[in-house]
């Protein structure tokens, strides 16, 4: 609901308000609501209601900063420590995002870049990889959707590369594949100041 804007940023709600949206009780929503506060995704004011974060060119730009660091890394790994079927599984996910970028499907993408960003973790052995991306993520997945229009073919095809380099074993290539994605993000964000 964040990603996609269904929740407008900018825009206070109650927890009851949120969990009748979700169809869900107290405890569960609370919960929900620190995991996304701890991920910048919401903002909690106590005895107000819950914020949700404007979207921020700028905040997009300092994000990119550590992902590509921390991508670099997972991509550098996951191609050097991955088992074989996880390099299968990574050959499957480009050619299914490629199909779905084809096709226009925001959700079926959304879904599609979780799991290639779930895989490229668990292929690269390190779970403090994964606890140090997965904020960064959430968030920057919200700048994209919040912008992309109708651009989702080419980080499509940047995604299925570094998939490719990785289940190859490549990991110069997949290094390299990885911070073409950030390049890519990075003029994406850096158009948005422009607009």
């Amino acid at each position: 609901m964040i990603i996609f804007q269904q929740l407008q940023p900018g825009a206070m709600y109650s927890e009851k308000q949120l969990g009748e949206m979700v169809e869900a009780g107290r405890t569960p929503v609370r919960e929900a609501l620190q995991k996304l506060a701890w991920e910048q995704l919401v903002i909690i004011h106590p005895r107000r209601g819950i914020q949700i974060p404007e979207v921020k060119v700028e905040s997009q730009l300092k994000l990119l900063e550590i992902r590509r660091a921390l991508e670099s890394l997972c991509a550098n790994l996951a191609a050097e420590r991955g088992t074989e079927q996880q390099k299968q599984q990574m050959l499957e996910l480009a050619d299914a995002i490629l199909i779905c970028a084809d096709n226009g499907d925001d959700q079926q993408f959304f879904l599609l870049l979780r799991q290639v960003h779930a895989l490229l973790i668990e292929a690269s052995g390190n779970e403090y990889i994964r606890q140090a991306m997965l904020p960064l993520q959430g968030l920057s997945r919200r700048f994209w959707f919040a912008y992309k229009g109708t651009e989702g073919v080419h980080p499509a095809k940047l995604h299925a590369e570094v998939m490719r380099a990785v289940a190859a074993g490549d990991v110069q290539q997949a290094e390299h594949a990885a911070n073409q994605v950030i390049d890519y993000l990075h003029q994406f964000a850096i158009a948005r100041l422009t607009r």
